[in-house]
Parts: structure tokens; C-alpha cells; sequence
């Protein structure tokens, strides 16, 4: 597997197994970056936007994509999504869905929010280390992310 150097990640996961046995992978991956993990939509916010954020105000932690779980205390990944896609700052940073959920409506509100993809957790601890390996070697590895637009966004405010 490829080396994947200097990409933030945001792992918003309130499963201290879950958020454990990904970092274990990312561990794996050698990522060689700051994994930051929020146990709650409002942290999760709160890490992108800070505390005070005005819409105009240049934002300093903006990571290369965000895995996001549905079910969080505090503040559900619905109301996350929508707020990340809703600020010109944040918009075009990757969101991947990553919960227990395999339920339709779930999928859909979430695509309908923007997400760019969905992922069910799987049970089992293996296939779940599979799953996050290949999620992170595509959306950290592979994808062209869209940095310079959000860096033209923050250059503009």
C-alpha cells in the first residue's frame, strides 16, 4: 500500500472502540499527519469553525476529508453535514459517512445533504479495519481533493 503523507483527517466517532481500531489503520497506513478525533458533533464543529466563528473569519483547521458518524451526542452527523455544506469555507472539504446505519432514509438524508459517500460499519473488527483502509486509501491516497478552491474561498475573505 501507498505511503500517504501530510493530509488532515477529522474522525468524528463517539465509539471509542470504532475511533480506536481506525486509528489503528491509519497507524497501519503510516499516514504521516495529524488524525483528529472528536467524540461529538459539537466538537467536531467546534474544531473546523472554532469557538466564535463569523462567516468571514479564515478558518485554520481545515483537514482533507472528515469521516463522520450519524448517531452523536450532542449534535447528530445530519446537523454536521448540513453545517459544513452550508459555509463557503467548508463546503467542498470530503465528508464520508461512516455509521452503523443501513437504512434508506438515512442514505438518502444524507445524500441529499451532500455527503460524498456513505459507508456501513461493518461487525466484524477484520472487515471493519478492511472497510476504513479502503476508504482511507481512496479519499486521503487518491482523490484529488479540492484544497485550492477552499484556499481561493479563504484568500477572498
Amino acid at each position: 500500500m501507498t505511503e500517504i503523507r501530510n493530509y488532515g483527517v477529522l474522525l468524528v466517532e463517539d465509539d471509542s472502540i470504532d475511533a480506536e481500531l481506525a486509528l489503528k489503520v491509519f497507524k497501519k497506513l503510516r499516514i504521516e499527519t495529524r488524525v483528529t478525533v472528536a467524540s461529538d458533533g459539537l466538537e467536531a464543529l467546534i474544531h473546523i469553525f472554532g469557538i466564535s466563528s463569523t462567516p468571514t473569519q479564515k478558518l485554520e483547521h481545515l483537514p482533507k476529508v472528515i469521516f463522520l458518524d450519524l448517531k452523536l451526542p450532542r449534535m447528530d452527523g445530519f446537523e454536521v453535514l448540513r453545517r459544513l455544506k452550508a459555509d463557503d469555507r467548508s463546503k467542498t472539504i470530503p465528508v464520508v459517512i461512516l455509521t452503523s446505519s443501513g437504512e434508506e432514509r438515512d442514505i438518502r438524508r444524507a445524500y441529499e445533504l451532500q455527503a460524498n459517500g456513505y459507508v456501513i460499519k461493518p461487525v466484524d473488527a477484520e472487515r471493519y479495519e478492511q472497510v476504513i483502509a479502503a476508504i482511507v486509501e481512496y479519499w486521503v491516497n487518491i482523490n484529488e481533493s479540492r484544497e485550492h478552491e477552499i484556499h481561493d474561498v479563504l484568500a477572498t475573505n
